[in-house]
C-alpha cells in the first residue's frame, strides 16, 4: 500500500514489546464478545497507548457513506471530541478514506488540506497519522494518531499501525454483524409470536387482517410493542388449559 508522507524532522519508534502487545490485543477483540463501543474505545486506548499518541481517534462512515464521524477518542478534549463529521474526499481523513491509503502530515496546523486547523493549535496538536480501516477493501473507517510535537512517522511505526488499523476493522466488522444478526433473529422472532397470536384470534372469528389490526391498535394504544401485545395474547391463551 503507498502511503503519502509529507513528514520530516524527529525520528522516533515504539518498542517492539508494546507494538506486539498492541497487536494482540487487537487481534483478540476479534473473536471476542465485546459489544461495538468497547471495541472503538479499546481499540484507541491500545493505539495511544503503542503510538504515544497526544489524541487518537476512531473515525467510521456513515450509513448513507458521505461523511466519516468520531465514534472514539481517549481525548477529553471538548473542541476535538465535537469537532463536526468529515465528507469523504475532504480534509485528511477523508481523502484517507477515499483513496483507501495512508497519510502522514508532519504539521497539521499548516497543512491546507487539514481542515480544523484552530482547533489543532487550541489542543497542541502537530504531527498526524491516518489510516484508512478496511475489510475485503471497503473502507469501514479512518484511525488517526496525532503527537503534540514535531514527529515523522518511521516506515515500523507505519506498518504497525497499519496492521492495528486492519485488524481493527475486521473486530469493528464482526462486531456490526453480530449486531444485524441479533436484530434479524429478533425481528423474526417476533413475526413469529405476532403470526402465533393472529391465529388465536381468527380461531375467535377474527380475519386475518383484523387480528393483526388489533394487535397493532393494542400495541398504540398501550404504548408497548407488537411482540408484547402478541406475547400477552399468546399467554392469556395458554392459561384457558
Amino acid at each position: 500500500m503507498a502511503i503519502k508522507n509529507n513528514t520530516k524532522g524527529v525520528k522516533g519508534s515504539s518498542s517492539y514489546e508494546r507494538q506486539i502487545e498492541a497487536l494482540s490485543k487487537i487481534s483478540q477483540t476479534i473473536t471476542s464478545n465485546l459489544y461495538l463501543e468497547d471495541i472503538l474505545r479499546l481499540i484507541v486506548m491500545v493505539t495511544a497507548e503503542v503510538m504515544n499518541s497526544k489524541i487518537c481517534s476512531l473515525m467510521l462512515i456513515d450509513e448513507k457513506g458521505k461523511e466519516l464521524v468520531i465514534r472514539a477518542t481517549q481525548s477529553i478534549s471538548e473542541a476535538y471530541n465535537k469537532k463536526p463529521n468529515i465528507k469523504i474526499g475532504e480534509g485528511i481523513a477523508g481523502i484517507v478514506a477515499k483513496e483507501n491509503s495512508p497519510i502522514a502530515v508532519f504539521d497539521v496546523r499548516k497543512d491546507p488540506q487539514y481542515i480544523n486547523r484552530d482547533i489543532a493549535k487550541k489542543e497542541n496538536l502537530c504531527s498526524l497519522l491516518s489510516l484508512p480501516m478496511s475489510v475485503k477493501g471497503r473502507v469501514i473507517g479512518v484511525l488517526n494518531s496525532y503527537t503534540s510535537t514535531p514527529h515523522k512517522f518511521t516506515k515500523n511505526e507505519i506498518n504497525i499501525l497499519t496492521t492495528v488499523a486492519n485488524q481493527a476493522a475486521v473486530a469493528i466488522e464482526n462486531a456490526q454483524l453480530m449486531v444485524k444478526s441479533k436484530i434479524i433473529q429478533e425481528e423474526l422472532e417476533t413475526r413469529k409470536l405476532v403470526d402465533r397470536a393472529k391465529g388465536i384470534l381468527m380461531r375467535k372469528g377474527l380475519t386475518e387482517e383484523d387480528a393483526f389490526r388489533r394487535i397493532q391498535k393494542q400495541a398504540m394504544d398501550l404504548r408497548r410493542s407488537m411482540r408484547q401485545i402478541a406475547e400477552a395474547i399468546i399467554l392469556s391463551d395458554d392459561l384457558k388449559y
